[in-house]
This record gives C-alpha cells, sequence and structure tokens, in this order.
C-alpha cells in the first residue's frame, strides 16, 4: 500500500498541557504505510509520532516548546549521569518491536495515576486498543520498544523511532517504586548511546520548554541543537547549535484574548550500558492484543 496522508487541526479549545493559561494548537497528520525518509523528514521539522499520528505546534503567539536534538557522537555524560549508569548496572535492558500486553498497560496506568499527583495531569486509564493506537500502530519498519526490567520485574518501556541518521524518543513511562534508579535519564542515556554505537548524528529527545519543571530536564544533554523556524513540509529546517538569544520571545498574553500554545557518550557501549547478554536482538513480531 502507498503512504497516505490525512491532515486535521487540534480542536481550538484545548487547553495547552503545560500552561493552564493558554490554549494549544496542533497540527497532525494521519499517515498510513509510513516511510523511513518520510518520517525522518517530518521529525527533523519539528514533527512527533504517536502511532500513525504526527504532529507539531502550530501555536500562534506561543514559541516555547522549541524542538531540540543531541549530538552522539560528541556526547560525554556528566558526573551524574555516570552515576545513573552505575546505578543502572543490574537494570536488563531488551530491545524489541513495539507490541500491547496486560503487564505494559498496568504500568502505563499506574505510571499516569502517579503523575496526576505529582504534577496534576489529567488521569485517564487506557485500555489495549488505546495502547495499541499510541504505541504499537504505524511503527513501521523504524518503531522499536525499549523494555527495563529489575529482577524480571518491568519497571520502565520506552518507544523510539530508527531513522537513517537519527533517532527519535516516543515516549517513556516507569515505576516511580523504582524512582532511586532515575530511569528517565538512564532511558535518554540508552538511546544516545545506540545511536552513538550505530554512527548516528543526531537524538531528538522531543520538545523542551527552557525552565519548566517538566519539560526543562532535556538540556542536561550537552550539547545540543534547536530547530529555529517553523518549516513545512516543503521548506528547509534551520538548525543551530544552542544559544540563548536565539530563543523566541517568551509568551505575552494578548491584551483582548487569550491566545494558543503549545502542548505540550563518546564513551564505547561496554563502558555505559549493562553486558551483552543483559540485551536481546531486534525482534520483528507485532502483537495487536494484550496477552
Amino acid at each position: 500500500m502507498a503512504l497516505q496522508i490525512a491532515e486535521f487541526f487540534s480542536d481550538p479549545r484545548e487547553i495547552c498541557s503545560y500552561y493552564n493559561d493558554r490554549r494549544l494548537k496542533f497540527r497532525y497528520f494521519y499517515i498510513q504505510e509510513c516511510s523511513i525518509a518520510f518520517c525522518q523528514g517530518l521529525i527533523e521539522r519539528g514533527w512527533r509520532r504517536f502511532g500513525e499520528y504526527f504532529f507539531v505546534p502550530i501555536c500562534k503567539d506561543c514559541q516555547e516548546c522549541i524542538s531540540i536534538r543531541q549530538l552522539p557522537q560528541i556526547f560525554t555524560p556528566s558526573k551524574s549521569q555516570r552515576r545513573v549508569i552505575a546505578k543502572n548496572q543490574d537494570t536488563k535492558i531488551t530491545i524489541t518491536r513495539p507490541s500491547v500486553t496486560r503487564e505494559k498497560i498496568a504500568l502505563y496506568n499506574k505510571y499516569h495515576k502517579t503523575m496526576e499527583g505529582k504534577k496534576g495531569w489529567v488521569y485517564r486509564p487506557i485500555d489495549s486498543e488505546v495502547y495499541s493506537e499510541n504505541f504499537v500502530y504505524g511503527f513501521g519498519n523504524f518503531g522499536f520498544e525499549v523494555l527495563y526490567r529489575v529482577g524480571g520485574k518491568l519497571v520502565g518501556v520506552g518507544y523510539f523511532d530508527l531513522m537513517k541518521n537519527s533517532i527519535s524518543a516516543t515516549y517513556f513511562f516507569y515505576d516511580h517504586d523504582y524512582q532511586s534508579l532515575s530511569l528517565g535519564t538512564f532511558n535518554i542515556l540508552t538511546q544516545l548511546l545506540l545511536a552513538k554505537n550505530k554512527g548516528l548524528e543526531y537524538f531528538y529527545p522531543g520538545y523542551w520548554i527552557k525552565d519548566h519543571f517538566s519539560m526543562g530536564y532535556k538540556e542536561k544533554f550537552q550539547p545540543f541543537e534547536i530547530l529555529i523556524n517553523r518549516p513545512d513540509i516543503f521548506e528547509s529546517p534551520f538548525w543551530k547549535p544552542y544559544s540563548e538569544h536565539l530563543l523566541p520571545p517568551k509568551y505575552t498574553p494578548c491584551a483582548y484574548q487569550k491566545s494558543c500554545a503549545c502542548q505540550n557518550i563518546a564513551a564505547d557501549i561496554s563502558d555505559i550500558l549493562p553486558s551483552e547478554p543483559h540485551i536481546t536482538n531486534f525482534t520483528t513480531s507485532q502483537k495487536r492484543t494484550a496477552k
């Protein structure tokens, strides 16, 4: 089947997930049979992927969601990041194709229930179909899943797209009972290392909001570049090494109405990740029903 695209936009009444005094506006593509090249082209232009849906913020008066990308070939972990790696020496990593299981759904719902109390997220428990729509469908030949286990227990799940010159992180959730392991940081380090080991140029961690309590952490992985324009799909993206003066102006509420906003190592692999027997090979099976 040839690539098929449908375009639509978010509900103009929708409130921003990161600033509740603003409204957001997203442009969406629903894409069936997306190719690696097309996915990479969208990611380079600031789009993100969930399942068969791609989206990009197009908020008129707020541009605080910044697309960033790290440079795996020159990234060196900080002292604190090396401590995270050391803490996870017994964490087993499995990389495979996306699938849905009851175990993953339970962990996802537990994570979001915890985040409701910690950060005020709206808790919406999901079932196998919604989970599949978000993480399983549409992975084509570029989507992968990372499972993190401690003593056989699933404690974290990450998703990423492996493209010709880069890795794009899609989503990550984890068990807060194991928050001492800093699994969010470890997940990014794992994917950055994978990109380095494969000789890839870039790692896309998603949108970054400077100094935001929930979205500011991505700047800890340096150096990184920022996308300084908002190109359409046939326009060229312009990326530059991060400098604070390149950031767009801070959001200023309109005098007449509230406007919208966006929702939103140089070391060898053997020095960073657990030993090789803990890392399984890629598999290609796709399962759409929970076990």
